[in-house]
């Protein structure tokens, strides 16, 4: 146990008299159950479960199907509904609780996974596969806000690219075990679309994970490893909730230039998934590149991760040495995807054509470049939320950048999604694409430079700073007790 309160207890301590209070941390078993490390491998198993399912059946192409145009107007749902409620899922989450709207967010995945065993039983059945999706972008809206809250929540400054990097690699080890499924299942077929065997496999799996959130510990009983809480109980109105979205952009408006950023994080799958493992490969090839894009992806966010919380550079070097990895991987990537999407089409490769296969000479190479997609993809991920976690330390100003990061993202997605569902040339998806994450980088370098301390200060938690004002009215009797409420 710490004395401190890290790098952000001296800065706040440094603003008022009153210092950071440090609290023992429970013994034992129960000092186990309540470590934050616990708490988080916790939260990365329901991910592993829910999201890490949906992972693998989305990076197979066309969610396996032989037919990708319903695999991608469900996607596109999925995507719009997310985006919609994810804006004001950080406001849910700070009324009812991280914990209950992280269960709240594991329902949709069952009954997303079960419609593609309906869709493969019964072929007409579209519409069920395209209205569980929908449905499922309601819900993970929730349970991706609660994630970033809690994740962000649980560790220190120093520590938050480790707990970011430990919560990826177990997240993605759910989307390796679905693929392995896939893979396993389909090992001898050389068909374009899955058996029922796959999808029955992980539908199980994210039944599982709707347990999981039952079993955590409420986050206001959690003590970080310095010795400070990781929230206060505070139970604003409604009415302050969504005026707290005012809040946390103008008492900080850089969060704007991070938003191209948010908007390229899922826009890329289209192209890597459907217009790439899906068109190219048989049933085998697309799940061994599946297997290999999610595996590679434990082993990225572990290499971002030991970057941005090196202890030898300060935090600011540590921004911008990320930035220029993702640069330098990102042309890497894009410039060798290009030699291949140069030499095919929609409409020279039917979806039931035959396809490349594991042991034709060319998929070597081209399965590296799933590997490489795979790096790129975990360390964006991973550099956004550590961004994020950089610009604050206050739970719920933390929870309502998370919704803005999701919401923004499938943003992107829906709109990519649908461009494949209706045919859009492959190429314009490629390129799209390529100029957005570039745009990314480059309107978030300014944040970088103008945003990212050394250390987060009181100064920049606009929130905080409201809930010290709500309750230095309350200490003078200028509003009552119960109310909370904010113009």
């Amino acid at each position: 146990m710490s004395s401190s309160a890290d790098e952000k207890g001296s800065d706040s301590n440094s603003h008022n008299d009153d210092s950071v209070s440090v609290y023992e941390r429970p013994k034992g078993l129960r000092g186990v159950y309540y470590h934050p490390i616990t708490q988080v491998v916790m939260l990365a198993f329901v991910c592993f479960l829910c999201p890490g399912m949906f992972n693998a059946l989305t990076g197979l192409g066309g969610g396996g199907q032989v037919d990708p145009t319903t695999s991608a107007n469900s996607t596109c749902a999925v995507y719009a509904t997310y985006a919609f409620f994810a804006f004001f899922s950080g406001t849910v989450n700070n009324k009812i609780g991280a914990k209950r709207t992280l269960l709240f967010g594991t329902l949709g995945y069952a009954l997303y996974v079960g419609s593609y065993l309906a869709i493969n039983i019964h072929p007409d059945a579209g519409w069920f596969v395209v209205t569980s999706g929908a449905l499922l972008g309601v819900t993970a809206a929730f349970l991706w806000t609660a994630q970033g809250a809690l994740m962000l929540s649980y560790c220190t400054e120093a520590q938050k690219g480790i707990f970011i990097s430990i919560f990826w690699a177990i997240f993605n080890l759910g989307a390796v075990v679905g693929a392995t499924v896939s893979f396993g299942q389909n090992i001898h077929s050389t068909n374009n679309s899955v058996s029922n065997g796959t999808y029955i496999g992980i539908l199980v799996l994210t039944m599982l994970g709707v347990t999981i959130p039952l079993l955590m510990a409420d986050p206001d009983k959690m003590i970080r490893t310095d010795g400070t809480k990781v929230v206060m109980p505070r139970h604003p109105s409604w009415k302050s909730e969504f005026y707290g979205l005012w809040v946390a952009i103008t008492t900080d408006p850089m969060i704007l230039l991070l938003f191209p950023m948010f908007f390229a994080s899922n826009y890329f799958y289209t192209w890597q998934f459907n217009d790439y493992n899906s068109a190219l490969f048989d049933i085998r090839a697309r799940s061994l590149n599946n297997f290999m894009y999610w595996l590679s992806q434990i082993i990225g966010s572990g290499m971002i991760g030991i970057i941005l919380d090196s202890k030898r550079l300060r935090r600011r070097v540590r921004a911008f040495t990320g930035w220029g990895i993702l640069l330098a991987m990102t042309f890497i990537v894009h410039v060798w995807a290009y030699s291949y999407q140069k030499t095919y089409t929609r409409a020279s490769i039917p979806s039931d054509s035959q396809k490349m296969d594991i042991y034709d000479p060319q998929f070597p190479a081209h399965i590296w470049l799933m590997i490489f997609y795979g790096l790129l993809d975990a360390m964006w991920q991973t550099t956004i939320f550590w961004l994020i976690g950089a610009m604050s330390n206050d739970t719920n100003k933390l929870a309502i950048y998370s919704g803005f990061y999701h919401s923004i993202q499938s943003a992107g997605a829906a709109g990519v999604w649908r461009m494949d569902a209706i045919g859009l040339p492959y190429m314009n998806i490629f390129l799209s694409t390529w100029c957005l994450v570039v745009a990314g980088l480059v309107f978030s370098f300014p944040m970088i430079y103008l945003r990212i301390r050394d250390t987060t200060v009181l100064e920049d938690e606009g929130l905080m700073q409201r809930d010290q004002e709500i309750n230095d009215m309350k200490g003078k009797g200028m509003i009552e007790e119960s109310g909370n409420e904010m113009p």
